[in-house]
């Protein structure tokens, strides 16, 4: 039942995304970075109803548990909002790139990686804290199937560097 109701969200979540991006964009008015945060909005709002649901947490696990998650989410969104800001960057110039600007961007987004685990990583003993391993284990899941579906969303939106065009090498 628990991975009927995970999937049953998750398709939610995704129909729900897809209904706010065609309404937003009618036929192709609104630039990708405007769906792009419309998107994202639209995910982070829901978030924390698709971890509720799935977590299954008891009222006293609930008092301990959502005071951290609300701060956890606070620092993600911290470090989702760069991601966005470097995907609207890169978006904004992708066709032109130099080699140093497409470095810079390639350490960039490594770096967020890194602080999305740090964060992730510094939580951890907190989480443990309120909840049981294994429901601590089944928190990450949830993230991760979470994160899963908004890096497919970004993977389908962000344009791939041509490598004929832009700027020769320096």
């Amino acid at each position: 039942m628990s991975k009927i109701r995970l999937l049953l969200a998750a398709a939610l979540m995704l129909s729900g995304s897809a209904t706010i991006l065609r309404a937003a964009a009618p036929a192709g008015e609104q630039p990708a970075d405007t769906n792009l945060t419309i998107l994202l909005d639209a995910i982070r709002a829901n978030r924390k109803a698709m971890v509720a649901v799935n977590l299954q947490l008891t009222d006293a696990e609930a008092a301990e548990f959502w005071p951290v998650y609300d701060r956890y989410q606070k620092e993600m969104d911290a470090v989702g909002d760069r991601l966005l800001a470097l995907i609207e960057d890169y978006t904004a110039s992708f066709s032109d790139m130099s080699n140093d600007k497409a470095m810079k961007i390639v350490e960039d987004y490594l770096a967020i990686q890194a602080d999305q685990v740090k964060v992730r990583r510094s939580y951890v003993d907190e989480f443990a804290k309120s909840l049981p391993g294994r429901k601590v284990a089944r928190f990450y899941q949830i993230e991760n199937k979470m994160d899963a579906v908004i890096r497919y969303e970004l993977a389908s939106k962000i344009p791939v560097i041509d490598e004929g065009s832009g700027t020769p090498a320096e």
